[in-house]
């Protein structure tokens, strides 16, 4: 049987009732910000933090493992029923942990994230793993990351970001998060960017989008710091009017 476990909450800044709950979705294509954006965020709230996208390359990071064709939906549906994927708060921030291992670093490059784009568009993989992003929402003040958070997984959400930029800015970020880690040129970055916003954008189940009543900011104009003091004054207005 597959288990995913979470750390327990941290102490909200808006009070801790233990069913209180409160979520706050942050949507948008890779190199938006909304990783770093969504830590601070959860941060200055004192909310949890779920980056979901971390879950799907856990699963693909298990099924490249495992030797698994990542369109081989009755191997996946067979791998998530054994899946064990561990969230586990740590001094250093959150870790993931996959059958016993920590494939935190690893599942950061991207051959990894092209694996996570081919298994989030498998039907198999995105019932397992909404399950289990519901279960932890559930009686939680929490900052959930991703791409389908506020239009599939969390539709009623209280607060619901989508955030954007043009792919030049989006590629020269990244680019530069890659930078001394992975060998890369700006070039590939882009065109990879590139065809995981396509497939993201076209897959059948959950595609790409932002939600009809999502806030939608452009990041390519505004600092890290700016974005998240914007977020912060939406999710802090919302829950006074709660």
């Amino acid at each position: 049987m597959s288990r995913l476990t979470y750390t327990e909450p941290v102490a909200s800044a808006m009070g801790t009732p233990a069913d209180d709950t409160f979520i706050v979705t942050i949507d948008g294509p890779a190199g938006s910000g909304k990783t770093t954006v969504s830590r601070q965020v959860a941060t200055r709230l004192g909310f949890d933090y779920v980056d979901t996208g971390a879950l799907y390359r856990g699963v693909a990071c298990a099924a490249v493992e495992a030797k698994i064709a990542l369109d081989d939906d009755a191997a996946l549906k067979r791998l998530c029923n054994t899946i064990d994927i561990r969230l586990i708060r740590r001094d250093d921030g959150l870790r993931l942990m996959v059958n016993g291992e920590d494939v935190s670093d690893k599942i950061r490059t991207p051959e990894m994230a092209m694996a996570a784009s081919a298994v989030s568009a498998r039907p198999v993989v995105r019932q397992f793993l909404l399950k289990l992003q519901r279960r932890l929402g559930s009686h939680r003040k929490s900052v959930f990351e991703g791409r389908d958070m506020g239009t599939v997984v969390f539709p009623g959400a209280a607060v619901k970001l989508y955030l954007d930029a043009d792919i030049s800015v989006r590629a020269e970020r990244r680019y530069r998060e890659l930078a001394g880690k992975h060998k890369v040129s700006l070039a590939e970055v882009r065109r990879d960017m590139q065809l995981r916003d396509k497939n993201d954008a076209t897959r059948a189940v959950a595609p790409l989008k932002a939600a009809k009543d999502a806030i939608c900011l452009d990041t390519a104009g505004m600092t890290i710091d700016e974005v998240v003091e914007r977020i912060v004054e939406i999710a802090t207005d919302a829950y006074r009017k709660k």
